[in-house]
């Protein structure tokens, strides 16, 4: 199947694009709690201990730019004070913080995966990927 931006920005399955990645409903004391396998084709989420450290960069890179671009305009261009631009860059980061963490999860599963067409019904959770990634 192809890549898909709805199924990635849904926390869905990469393969079946059905599936949910993440167990509902939500909880703030858990937000990354996953299911270890899709729901509808089996396809083991985490197919190797510490695989979700590559997350880390992305959500790195999108809350940085989401957070220093409105901070920046607001000082340099709407001449802000920097306490009241930090004021607002401090709760846009709290109110983005879930949504951020999920989305680096699924963006970095959808993108780094390619899959084995031959071993999809496989039972061998590690045999499901391709070692080769691009």
């Amino acid at each position: 199947m192809n890549f898909s931006w709805k199924a990635m920005w849904n926390y869905k399955c990469p393969r079946c694009k059905e599936g949910d990645m993440y167990k509902k409903p939500f909880e703030f004391t858990d937000p990354l709690k996953m299911h270890k396998r899709c729901e509808k084709c089996n396809l083991h989420f985490e197919p190797e201990p510490g695989f979700y450290f590559g997350a880390l960069i992305i959500s790195y890179g999108i809350s940085s730019w989401m957070l220093l671009l409105p901070t920046l305009a607001l000082v340099l261009y709407y001449d802000w004070s920097v306490n009241s631009a930090m004021l607002v860059t401090l709760l846009l980061a709290g109110s983005t913080y879930f949504t951020i963490l999920r989305l680096s999860r699924s963006i970095y599963l959808h993108v780094s995966m390619r899959y084995d067409k031959s071993l999809e019904n496989s039972q061998n959770a590690g045999d499901k990927y391709d070692n080769t990634i691009f």
